[in-house]
């Protein structure tokens, strides 16, 4: 038996495709009952989801288990299930040079942020990170987490979205060459190895408990990490009792701001990018009738906008709220469009991370996209355009997000950003406000060049 596999894991007896000794392993594993009962109530012990419809079906054991369907995801757990697990040991090393192989250079206020991180840290203490789209919220991260390996720590960055824990891991294998490092998601074909780094979904922590000296939640305020109870108790049970927590935020909510403002968490809140150049501030434009509404296609305003960017030699990103709508325009765009180059991706498209990449390397002169590409993604040099932005799928966190695609590198740090709307929403307002906001607070502290 393979003892690294349990090392502050939570598992499934189906989850273990090793050899298995019923009584040999009873004796060197932990074993948790599936399910907690107290007071006739079920709760899962791997999400902490209370169980509260009466589901059963036949099981293995011939009675008719409840199961919990929260996290059925990976594997189902049910009334006769049973979890393994073993005490995280931090079987790793601890040298006196430093891992991190990273050579650029912080700005001053990254600087600032990452040795509250690294303090943090050392303390076992958390730390919520306010951070503006394109502020090198992964690089502050650097030195705090090479010092943790240097100690033998065990670390875990976690991203509620595979396409973001796919963009981290070779930015971290490149900083951090000399450590063992794991990339989890659902549908991954690589065996699980036990590892002192691991980059994962917020889902794959429901497999873990008490594993991580520190643990790092990017984009916590989003989807569908963001208010689910479940990720909460994952994330909670995946830490060591003795750990560090650090929150990653472009768009904290009003609670988070609220906890912030009251010192109930510790923060460092950074309004400027790393280049020292202002966020790029939305504009509004009011369109009369969608696209699908005008007769003569080619003369709506949003394509002849894109038709403007086009000729410009720009890239540029189009968000559409549903997939339902790209599918509707799709006939109208290859019509308009046919000597241009651009595709479409979503969150069921199988091939979305090929797509992006191509569009990454210049390969397309456009991308239709819904919000799955509102965060997490990086392009040199593109604007942007939200169609339909006053859709309720386009909250303000949202609007903030997509806005923070444009201007991110140094060599071109500013670009456009435009929602077209027929309703001036809550939300838009809101997100202009927000983004003028962090730009007044980075000009008074001085880090506008």
């Amino acid at each position: 038996m393979d003892e690294t596999i349990f090392y502050g894991r939570h598992l499934l007896r189906s989850e273990y495709t090793g050899e298995w000794d019923e009584e040999e392993e009873a004796m060197r594993l932990i074993v948790t009952e599936g399910f907690n009962k107290e007071n006739s109530q079920l709760t899962c012990n791997r999400c902490g989801t209370l169980c509260t419809m009466t589901v059963s079906y036949p099981c293995v054991c011939q009675n008719r288990c409840k199961y919990c369907r929260q996290c059925i995801k990976l594997g189902k757990i049910t009334e006769c299930s049973h979890l393994y697990s073993l005490e995280e040991p931090n079987q790793f090393p601890k040298y006196a040079y430093p891992y991190l192989k990273w050579t650029g250079t912080l700005s001053k206020q990254q600087a600032q942020a990452s040795k509250d991180i690294r303090e943090s840290i050392d303390h076992n203490s958390d730390r919520m990170i306010w951070a503006v789209a394109g502020a090198g919220k992964t690089e502050m991260l650097f030195e705090g987490v090479g010092q943790a390996l240097e100690e033998g720590k065990r670390v875990c960055l976690a991203t509620p979205r595979v396409d973001v824990a796919l963009e981290l891991a070779p930015r971290l294998i490149k900083a951090f060459p000399e450590v063992s490092l794991a990339v989890l998601y659902g549908g991954t074909e690589v065996p699980y190895q036990y590892t002192q780094l691991v980059i994962s979904t917020t889902h794959q922590l429901y497999r873990f408990k008490e594993a991580f000296d520190v643990l790092i939640i990017d984009e916590v305020d989003a989807f569908p990490y963001y208010l689910n109870d479940a990720l909460y108790f994952a994330s909670e049970k995946a830490r060591k009792i003795v750990s560090s927590v650090i929150y990653l935020t472009a768009t904290p909510d009003k609670s988070m701001q609220k906890r912030i403002k009251r010192r109930e968490i510790e923060a460092s809140i950074l309004p400027a990018r790393y280049h020292g150049r202002p966020l790029p501030v939305p504009v509004g434009i009011w369109v009369k009738k969608s696209i699908l509404k005008t007769k003569q296609n080619d003369t709506h305003i949003i394509i002849r906008h894109m038709k403007r960017l086009i000729e410009e030699g720009k890239q540029f990103l189009l968000f559409i709220p549903t997939i339902s709508l790209m599918e509707q325009l799709m006939p109208i765009f290859e019509h308009s469009f046919k000597q241009s180059t651009f595709e479409w991706v979503h969150s069921q498209d199988p091939h979305r991370k090929e797509k992006v990449k191509k569009m990454r390397e210049g390969g397309l002169q456009f991308l239709m996209t819904t919000t799955i590409l509102e965060r997490g993604v990086t392009f040199p040099n593109i604007d942007v355009i939200v169609m339909n932005a006053d859709h309720r799928v386009f909250t303000e966190a949202a609007l903030v997000q997509i806005a923070g695609r444009v201007g991110r590198a140094p060599d071109y740090p500013s670009g456009e950003v435009t929602y077209y709307h027929e309703v001036w929403t809550r939300a838009m307002k809101n997100a202009i406000k927000q983004i003028k906001n962090m730009n007044a607070v980075a000009a008074r502290s001085g880090y506008l060049v």
